[in-house]
């Protein structure tokens, strides 16, 4: 009876193997010929695009489809022959009738004859339990036909039951999730898990980056084990995340239908399928299945040495305020991208001092192995004649889309060699802070450079003796924002001297919430409260400020309340106004303050009707559902009128991402003896100084000095105009994204954004003994262009949508002081002046015989200027400094 079982398990193991086996994928019947029609149409339009206003083509052929092999051992182990026929291309919009580019034209003309024999050769494919095991093929046929010949092969591979796994087909090894109905099998191919090598990259921060969604979705009608349909549909979708008009889509589909079967050729028999593939011809060969990448011709492009010579005039340094020049910045950077080190250097090399900065930031923009090599030849640190286009190259490479570890290492490189300048030695350490970061950013914090900039960055400040070294590594760190170099801040922060101890600080300011823990925050309130020394205004209330931002507890909260009242009084006024604007603009300190305001100690009219003229405001530049730009402005002033620190901030928030756009800061010190007044508790030694720092796009730059010391300062004023100093000027490549997508229909995508912007930002500061006033101006100029790109080439017919939006527009911050009187008068500005918006929209289809159809659209709009909202206390002031003009005679309408 044991044995009886025995044999009963495996008889029925083997049966339930053999059904299992017949039922895993599809299966073709003996000596019959499947004949089947066969689609591939793309289209490709804005995001929210209709369908019907698309611009793409349709490939369409017969297909046969014949069994030639059986694996006698194993029914699902099979060789299938496919075979292209009657090829016709067209318009997948049907409207466009006599515009139509394939109108009048055969297939032959279309593909080209070589093209179309290789289209029409069969392809083998070996099948085992629906998978595809391998794909043969003629070898040297070209690229892009054999890739459509495998999105057909593709869609023979499949499962009939439900289930997740790993499959290998012309996208790549992709995770695919099969639902089993009846006769209906649904196939859904997660786009983004698919592993294929593809050139592209991308800009890593979420604001100034790019969103992308991909859908992969076929379906297949099953009868006898073989399809009698297949539908499948392709979506990807992408949009510029801080700009959403910048958006677009391409929608590929593919359709078989069986339309009959005769009888066919007669089975091979063998047991060795080599032996049978041999037979069929020997010529094939086991290609990859997955998709391969090719580059499309380009016939009667320009070389960069013509493309640049016919831009050039854009770039000039009066032109550089206008979108044009960004424009063209952004087209030559693509055509750099192709370019050898030779071919850049023989331009560097032939252009004069007015424009080669802007073709610094193009070459360095780049970011290709060619154009780092050319660009460190032909700059030489040690030589003091090229200052500016040192200073351009470093900056550029700072705001680097998608830097990578050659450039550190060569700027690492660099700061271990000589300089002829001390301020370029100093910028490039900021810059490689700022690499630093991003890299991390990315997952490349163990990459080796990575590590020795770090260390390098680290040990350079804990060894550091002169003050301008402890600067810059402070400096380089407050780029870097490393974690492990948050004790060294906190020991500079509290035990640093003036300048050193700010800068100190404010590099803490810049760490995320998790990184101001608990000790971090002890150490800031004894800075702020002076429980070890005393610090200078500027550093006590930027510890506040840092404690307030990250989750203050409850204690916190209450003992600064407390402290407002005892402080010298413009700090006082600013103290209090910083606590205001935060209940103000709800920000997250709002709940525990509102908590702590519940005491009558801590909130009476003593302490909350404390005057002065310092402030803190911050407001919505913009405000959209999905997005908001701010302003924040704070000004301090010392107790005898004098500006001592100016802020302005610009912030762009997308969901829980944001990016510091900007932040300019004037500080001022030591000027009370121009005006006989006595300075400010701990503030009694300092220097005279002026100076203006900058962070630009999350990057902090080198700090610009107006004047250092009063015999500069004196100098400065006897011969000074108020023309402003620029504090950063040139081209910035922000947005940089590129994708290369192999579509399983065989067609090849490429899609690409990229944003630009022309920058300005100047400062001055006005110092009037006479008229008892003071004036800074910060200054703000851009124009911004971005653009994006889709394309799908088939080699032969190539589709396309080219969008871009541009403006340019200003900003100005003017803060004037009139300290003739007590209290003394304060008014600020700030102002945008009105700005063009422009949109373009391209859509193209393009035979490559040189035939086309292109349809254009442009929209223009004028964005309205504004001058910004500040508190209550400062509109009024303003009456006052500006009081309005008395109208005159010839306006009042009489005769005299």
């Amino acid at each position: 009876m044991i044995l009886l079982a025995v044999l009963f398990l495996c008889f029925i193991s083997s049966y339930s193997a053999s059904v299992k086996g017949h039922t895993t994928g599809l299966s073709l019947n003996n000596d019959r010929l499947y004949k089947l029609t066969y689609s591939t149409e793309v289209f490709i339009n804005q995001g929210k695009g209709k369908l019907q206003d698309s611009v793409g083509y349709r490939i369409s052929s017969n297909v046969d489809v014949v069994l030639l092999w059986r694996n006698p051992d194993g029914d699902d182990d099979q060789l299938i022959q496919i075979t292209i026929k009657d090829v016709s291309v067209d318009n997948v919009n049907q409207k466009r009738g006599e515009k139509s580019i394939f109108k009048g034209k055969n297939p032959t003309k279309i593909i080209r004859k070589e093209n179309l024999e290789a289209l029409q050769r069969p392809v083998l494919l070996h099948l085992v339990h629906g998978k595809v095991k391998n794909f043969y093929s003629y070898e040297n046929e070209p690229v892009a036909i054999e890739n459509l010949k495998r999105g057909l092969a593709s869609l023979f591979q499949m499962q009939l039951s439900s289930g997740t796994t790993n499959e290998v087909d012309i996208s790549g090894d992709c995770k695919v999730t099969y639902q089993g109905h009846q006769d209906k099998v649904t196939k859904i191919k997660a786009l983004d898990s698919c592993k294929i090598e593809r050139s592209g990259f991308t800009t890593a921060n979420q604001v100034l980056g790019v969103s992308s969604k991909a859908t992969s979705i076929t379906t297949y009608k099953i009868e006898d084990s073989f399809v009698i349909a297949v539908l499948a549909e392709e979506t990807h979708a992408f949009g510029q995340n801080f700009l959403r008009t910048t958006a677009g889509k391409i929608v590929s589909k593919q359709k078989l239908e069986l339309k009959t079967t005769e009888a066919g050729p007669r089975l091979m028999s063998g047991k060795h399928i080599a032996a049978i593939i041999k037979a069929v011809d020997s010529k094939y060969k086991a290609l990859p299945i997955v998709g391969q990448a090719f580059q499309s011709e380009c016939k009667g492009c320009p070389s960069l040495s013509e493309h640049w010579q016919s831009i050039r005039k854009h770039l000039q340094p009066d032109n550089l305020s206008k979108a044009e020049a960004v424009r063209n910045f952004l087209a030559f950077i693509q055509h750099l991208r192709t370019a050898n080190k030779d071919e850049i250097l023989q331009i560097l090399k032939a252009e004069n001092k007015d424009i080669l900065p802007q073709l610094v930031d193009a070459v360095t923009s780049a970011q290709t192995p060619d154009s780092l090599d050319a660009i460190l030849d032909f700059l030489d640190f040690k030589s003091d004649s090229s200052i500016i286009l040192q200073e351009r190259f470093l900056y550029a490479c700072g705001f680097a889309s998608h830097p990578n570890e050659e450039l550190l290492r060569a700027l690492i490189s660099k700061f271990r060699g000589s300089f002829a300048s001390n301020d370029i030695r100093e910028t490039v350490m900021i810059i490689i802070g700022a690499l630093v970061r991003k890299l991390c950013q990315t997952e490349g914090c163990k990459l080796q450079a990575v590590v020795e900039a770090k260390k390098l960055i680290l040990g350079g400040l804990e060894k550091a003796e002169k003050k301008e070294d402890i600067m810059m590594y402070l400096l380089a760190l407050k780029n870097a924002l490393l974690p492990e170099g948050i004790p060294l801040l906190l020991k500079y922060a509290e035990t640093g001297e003036g300048p050193v101890s700010h800068l100190a600080t404010t590099s803490l300011q810049r760490y995320d919430a998790p990184f101001i823990t608990d000790e971090v925050k002890k150490t800031l309130n004894r800075i702020y409260h002076q429980n070890r020394k005393v610090h200078e205004k500027t550093v006590r209330t930027t510890a506040a400020a840092i404690v307030l931002q990250n989750n203050p507890s409850y204690m916190d909260v209450k003992n600064i309340l407390l402290s407002i009242g005892e402080l010298p009084k413009e700090m006082n006024k600013y103290m209090l106004s910083i606590v205001q604007d935060i209940l103000r603009f709800e920000m997250p300190a709002s709940k525990v303050i509102r908590r702590v305001l519940k005491e009558m100690v801590a909130h009476n009219y003593d302490r909350f009707a404390k005057s002065g003229s310092s402030s803190a405001y911050t407001g919505y530049i913009e405000r959209t559902p999905h997005s908001a730009s701010t302003y924040g402005l704070d000004i301090l002033y010392s107790g005898s009128g004098i500006l001592r620190r100016s802020n302005l901030n610009i912030v762009q928030h997308i969901g829980k991402a944001h990016l510091h756009a900007s932040q300019v800061v004037i500080e001022a010190q030591g000027l009370e003896g121009l005006i006989a007044a006595t300075p400010d508790e701990g503030e009694e030694n300092l220097d005279s100084y002026a100076g203006l720092s900058a962070i630009l796009f999350d990057v902090q730059l080198r700090p610009v000095t107006f004047f250092n010391g009063y015999s500069d300062l004196m100098s400065k004023m006897l011969s000074a105009s108020s023309d402003p100093v620029s504090v950063v000027k040139g081209l910035i490549l922000l947005t940089d994204h590129s994708q290369e997508l192999q579509l399983q229909s065989g067609l090849k995508a490429n899609m690409d954004i990229q944003g630009a912007l022309a920058i300005d930002i100047s400062g001055a500061m006005e110092f009037s003994l006479w008229y008892r006033e003071s004036k800074t101006r910060v200054k703000n100029l851009l124009a911004m262009v971005v653009t994006g790109d889709i394309t799908v080439d088939s080699s032969f017919v190539k589709a396309g949508l080219e969008i871009s939006a541009e403006t340019e527009a200003s900003l100005e911050f003017i803060s004037t002081v009139q300290f003739s009187q007590y209290p003394f008068l304060v008014c600020l500005q700030m102002d945008k002046a009105e700005a063009p918006f422009r949109q373009f929209e391209t859509k193209y289809e393009r035979l490559s015989t040189g035939r086309g159809y292109v349809v254009r659209k442009r929209r223009e709009r004028l964005m309205a200027g504004s001058e910004f909202p500040l508190h209550r206390e400062n509109a009024e002031m303003c009456k006052v400094v500006f009081p309005p003009q008395p109208e005159s005679a010839s306006s009042s309408g009489g005769w005299f």
